[in-house]
């Protein structure tokens, strides 16, 4: 509307005016409104000619949307384990601190495996007493038996020599009977020096291995038992928390609650995302100014200027499945996604995360201007792109004036 008032101005008045002043034509006898069409043809022709091609100017330009909003993430609050509540330790809509203890749940059975995990590292300690006596007693038998061989290789050599000396002091046979004695005992000794070797292989690798395995056990019984207690992992505030001692908590069915971030990124605090129309994709650049107005901050124009622009247009996502994708079924174009941030710091401030706004985006040919790089035709054409971009400035005020309005008396509330 504000578009055809401002070419009427520059067309069908100039027509009315010749007509009227030139021509001697009143309004109310030659001009009527039966007339008014065949009388003001070329005004009204040119006027509408004048107004589409200034519309679209403007709308290519210097697009607008009412899909903008600062957009924010909520953590959901879930156990990793389904539980009873024994403790709640906050209440809904308290902001807390990442670090802070939300609620406990009881499990007796986690307990058990606690105290089981101790009791085996204590008889793994005790295996290790009777590891040490098994070793002494090894070591006293190594010794016996070292003794028992030296003594009969001694007597063996004794006799062997007397044998070799002639005489019959030492007959053949007690000699290879003491050689068998020999055998036997060295037969001993090699047992008993197993056997200590095989005590100390168990205090040195398989008790400690015993033990450490053990000692994983009580750990991983504990932090599991520690899993009990939720904990918050960011700075934010608690939303839909309304759990009570008793309740029964499942994270496979739902969460407990949810945390709203209170700062960065994903609070929705100092962003706002957009999504304009796909022509605008080469018009809105990172860099572009813009302005908004928000619903939860009526009658304020936001100053902003264009931070990212997503790559991609999300409709045309496919994902693997069982079925062949039909073009068809996504006919409904996406819009493009532009991230905006406050050109001034604060300005976001008094701005509720999730609140519904309407954004506008403004082409700035200045430095392109300035290069001298165009001709004559295309810096004039450039002027005036930049210059229209005030009608569409004017509109986005008389829609901050008019949004509460529109949204308290026509909405239906």
């Amino acid at each position: 509307m504000l578009e055809v008032l401002l070419c009427s101005l520059i067309t069908i008045l100039p027509d009315y005016l010749f007509r009227k002043y030139r021509q001697g034509k009143a309004w109310g006898k030659e001009i009527t409104f039966f007339t008014m069409w065949y009388e003001l043809r070329w005004g009204i022709t040119a006027c509408a000619m004048l107004s589409i091609s200034l519309v679209t100017l403007i709308f290519y330009y210097h697009p607008s949307t009412t899909n903008a909003a600062p957009l924010f993430r909520t953590v959901s609050i879930m156990p990793e384990k389904s539980g009873r509540v024994q403790h709640v330790f906050v209440e809904n809509h308290q902001k807390i601190k990442a670090g802070t203890a939300i609620f406990s749940m009881y499990d007796e059975s986690q307990m058990a495996a606690i105290e089981q995990a101790e009791a085996n590292i204590r008889q793994v300690e005790a295996e290790f007493s009777t590891a040490y006596a098994q070793l002494t007693v090894a070591k006293s038998n190594v010794e016996k038996a070292r003794s028992a061989y030296m003594r009969s290789k001694n007597e063996y050599d004794r006799k062997k020599e007397l044998s070799l000396k002639g005489n019959n002091i030492i007959s053949e046979s007690e000699v290879q009977k003491m050689a068998d004695t020999v055998a036997i005992n060295e037969a001993g000794l090699s047992a008993s020096s197993a056997n200590q070797v095989s005590a100390q292989a168990v205090i040195d690798n398989i008790l400690p291995a015993k033990k450490a395995s053990a000692i994983e056990v009580l750990d991983s019984a504990i932090v599991d038992e520690a899993k009990r207690t939720v904990y918050a992992h960011i700075d934010g505030e608690l939303q839909q928390f309304a759990l009570q001692p008793g309740d029964f908590v499942n994270p496979m069915i739902r969460s407990a609650g949810m945390i709203v971030p209170s700062s960065g990124e994903a609070s929705g605090r100092e962003a706002v995302q957009a999504g304009f129309n796909q022509l605008a994709a080469n018009v809105i650049k990172v860099g572009t100014f813009a302005e908004i107005t928000c619903l939860s901050k009526p009658f304020t124009i936001i100053p902003m200027k264009v931070d990212s622009v997503q790559s991609v247009i999300a409709t045309g996502q496919v994902r693997t499945n069982e079925t062949l994708l039909d073009v068809q079924e996504r006919a409904r174009p996406g819009t493009l996604t532009v991230r905006l941030v406050p050109l001034y710091e604060g300005g976001l401030d008094g701005v509720i995360p999730g609140t519904k706004c309407v954004a506008n985006a403004y082409s700035y040919h200045h430095e392109l201007i300035a290069s001298g790089t165009l001709s004559t035709p295309e810096t004039l054409y450039l002027h005036m792109v930049d210059a229209v971009g005030v009608v569409h400035a004017i509109i986005l005020r008389m829609q901050a004036l008019l949004l509460p309005v529109k949204v308290l008396v026509f909405s239906g509330h």
